[in-house]
């Protein structure tokens, strides 16, 4: 439009019509904009278009199906590692479902819990799944018979996972403890605290050993045949506050931690060695914290995702930042591609992204939720992508695209 916006050459006339025009705002260069918006009185007809949309911008709903058999908030979900044919969801409503992702038709529900339904999880096999509520009632079904075979009553659930290989499955909880059980026979171990909330664990590499990410700053790398020890990481080497999340690098010894004190760091996980520490700050945030870390299995890539909205890659080898990429909401979680060096983001803002890390530009962009985006899934076969949210849903979309 540079040099012809008001050349009054007509170009225009067969794109707007006199009857579209709703009011003319004659300009003054000596008057304030407010002024004159004021007199234009448009407000009314923008408040009529956003009470007739429940006062909600409408958003592209790019979901294939749509969950919507829960009554509250979902907070988790996690797709079957063996078919990527089922997912279970848990929610705010004090109930789970597993369901079939190509349809939403409910297999069956899980009932029994008495507070929200905060982890779900299926086994290595997809044999199990496991649920637990706030409360710390932990449940365990076997799925093709839709049977509660285990139960088990704990303090406050923080997190859950179950054996990458095995039907062990592990709990902690907000006293500290680490639950182990055998499944279904619900032959225990405890792993002890040293007083204070545990708030992450992740599986290591050999199956052996687990790493866990405590409120105090610290990590402690577990032997779990013996139940011992072996790395403690405290002081100078720890984080000066909450752990909150934790990854492991599917083949090294690498483990990646992030924190309330915005930064991630690095260890060697047969040494408990600190390998490096990535400042994940913003300047223009003064709150912030890393909510999400993750190690790329193709690539000497590092992803952090913060609540300022940052994802930020970083190069292993070389401890630099290649790329810092900006949403428009805080980051919950992310996860790598298992294939290329792509990483999914999800975001506050409703929405899930894949970036490159190699060029730190967004490959694509699903949306369809109209509130945040608590967790989300994306299936082994790399066909389906699951997210629950705030909105009360969970939505499936196709990953199935040219650019995948």
């Amino acid at each position: 439009m540079s040099g012809n916006e008001n050349s009054g050459d007509g170009e225009f006339d067969d794109v707007i019509n006199a009857e579209d025009i709703l009011h003319v705002i004659e300009l003054d260069d000596n008057r304030d904009i407010s002024e004159v918006m004021e007199e234009a009185d448009l407000g009314e007809d923008f408040d009529d278009d956003m009470e007739a949309s429940g006062g909600q911008i409408e958003v592209q709903d790019m979901a294939g199906v749509v969950f919507d058999k829960h009554k509250d908030a979902v907070f988790s979900v996690h797709i079957d590692p063996n078919t990527s044919q089922l997912a279970v969801t848990g929610g705010q409503d004090d109930t789970a479902f597993v369901w079939k992702i190509s349809t939403g038709e409910v297999l069956f529900e899980c009932t029994g819990h008495k507070e929200s339904v905060t982890c779900t999880s299926f086994s290595h096999d997809g044999t199990y799944v496991a649920t637990a509520d706030l409360s710390g009632l932990v449940k365990v079904w076997k799925v093709e018979t839709k049977e509660d075979v285990f139960t088990f009553e704990c303090s406050d659930a923080e997190w859950m996972k179950w054996h990458p290989a095995s039907h062990v499955l592990f709990l902690g909880t907000v006293d500290g403890d680490i639950w182990m059980w055998k499944i279904p026979s619900g032959e225990c171990k405890t792993l002890q605290s040293h007083g204070c909330t545990v708030s992450c664990g992740v599986i290591l590499s050999d199956g052996k050993r687990m790493c866990v990410g405590y409120d105090d700053g610290s990590l402690k790398i577990w032997d779990l045949k013996s139940v011992s020890v072996q790395h403690n990481i405290t002081g100078v080497n720890a984080h000066k506050s909450t752990v909150l999340c934790v990854d492991t690098h599917p083949v090294n010894n690498v483990i990646l931690s992030g924190s309330t004190d915005v930064t991630a760091r690095a260890y060697n996980s047969s040494t408990g060695k600190l390998l490096g520490s990535y400042d994940c700050s913003s300047p223009e945030t003064e709150e912030d914290s890393v909510e999400a870390v993750a190690l790329s299995p193709t690539h000497s890539y590092a992803a952090t995702g913060t609540v300022a909205g940052v994802l930020s890659i970083w190069d292993t080898n070389t401890q630099i930042c290649r790329h810092k990429c900006r949403h428009e909401g805080g980051i919950v979680s992310v996860q790598w591609d298992r294939l290329t060096p792509q990483v999914y983001t999800s975001c506050l803002d409703g929405a899930i992204r894949l970036w490159d890390a190699r060029n730190g530009e967004m490959v694509s962009k699903w949306t369809g939720h109209t509130d945040s985006i608590l967790g989300f899934d994306v299936s082994r076969d790399g066909k389906y992508l699951v997210t629950v949210s705030e909105d009360k849903t969970a939505r499936v979309f196709s990953l199935s695209t040219s650019d995948r």
